[in-house]
């Protein structure tokens, strides 16, 4: 009897690791738009149950998130971050997102290079056959040369960002490197990843060791690069207590200019004070461009630095309680690169 017992519970073990995961049911019209689905996506990381994220980047086919590669970063690190935090399931999942129509395959593939897993490259080549129109893609990051997320520049020590101007590709003497680097949408990228993980590494650390460019004199893109990644991670950490909680965590272990970057933002997420951040960017900017050393182009203040994904108009909306005028907004509230277009109209 006891034989049999043991043997009826492993095949039920075995049939439930074969079975599809159910999970909680959706909400009526969780997917049905662009917002909706933002707004799942933020509050994934209180559950972290995967169980409907294949469905979920279906629908992202379906809206055409794809299309633009560039404003669709934080789709592609939330899809990055759950096969990151779902190792044993990383296959099965990645198996029920597929087929997907050959135009649209790319953002599995990125999102599998960049979801860190230790066994990634094995993850890539067995689904490779169900991305076979990305076939050179997924050879070319087999073979090292496309850029994945942990060679985006953020691995030195906390206070040297501002010094890897070269080892992130500006100005980088050695041509041959892989970098990947930092932009508008990889910042939508780290944000995307957060929502699936709500974890502090990768994603906000290295927002964090962004933001030390928000003290660079000499280049207007890093400067403007440096204030984003300080905005968003003030406006965000205003509305998740758990974001706030960590960076307060944090703060102190890092050397003395970063901890004092570190506590303007929260002082500013506990205070709700953004716009002190926004001003004090925009006035960093028009001196730089003022004294003209160093930057290469002419950009409009924070305007054409990238859409990204998450449109936000609706910081001021959100901040005067008017989601109703039916913005497109965001991830439940969180704030990426795309919504500093709205600064230019504040000027």
């Amino acid at each position: 009897m006891r034989r049999v017992i043991v043997i009826l519970t492993t095949i039920t073990l075995m049939a439930a690791a074969i079975a599809p995961a159910v999970g909680a049911p959706l909400r009526a019209g969780a997917f049905a738009s662009r917002e909706a689905l933002l707004g799942w996506m933020n509050g994934f990381r209180a559950n972290r149950d995967p169980s409907h994220v294949p469905e979920a980047v279906h629908a992202m086919s379906t809206l055409g998130v794809f299309k633009d590669p560039e404003n669709a970063g934080a789709y592609v690190g939330f899809i990055a971050g759950v096969i990151a935090t779902n190792p044993a399931q990383a296959e099965r999942l990645i198996g029920r997102m597929l087929p997907l129509p050959p135009e649209d395959q790319w953002a599995i593939v990125q999102a599998i290079a960049y979801s860190q897993l230790p066994g990634w490259k094995d993850l890539m080549r067995a689904v490779a056959d169900r991305l076979s129109a990305r076939r050179l893609m997924v050879d070319k990051y087999l073979a090292g040369t496309l850029p994945t997320l942990d060679q985006a520049g953020f691995e030195k020590e906390p206070g040297m960002f501002a010094k890897l101007g070269g080892y992130v590709g500006f100005g980088d003497k050695d041509k041959k490197k892989v970098v990947l680097p930092p932009s508008a949408a990889l910042l939508d990228v780290l944000w995307g990843y957060y929502c699936a993980t709500g974890a502090y590494s990768p994603a906000i650390s290295r927002i964090i060791q962004l933001t030390t460019w928000s003290k660079d004199r000499d280049d207007v893109d890093r400067l403007t690069l440096g204030g984003m990644a300080k905005y968003t991670l003030a406006a965000n950490a205003a509305k998740d207590a758990k974001l706030l909680t960590m960076l307060k965590s944090v703060a102190k272990h890092y050397p003395k200019g970063e901890k004092a970057t570190l506590d303007e933002i929260i002082e500013a997420a506990e205070t709700v004070d953004l716009a002190r951040l926004r001003k004090e960017a925009l006035a960093s900017i028009d001196e730089l461009k003022r004294k003209g050393p160093g930057y290469k182009r002419d950009v409009s203040l924070w305007g054409q630095i990238g859409e990204g994904a998450l449109a936000l108009g609706c910081i001021g909306a959100a901040a005067a309680g008017q989601l109703e005028f039916g913005i497109p907004c965001v991830v439940g509230g969180a704030v990426s690169s795309a919504g500093l277009r709205f600064w230019d109209s504040q000027k």
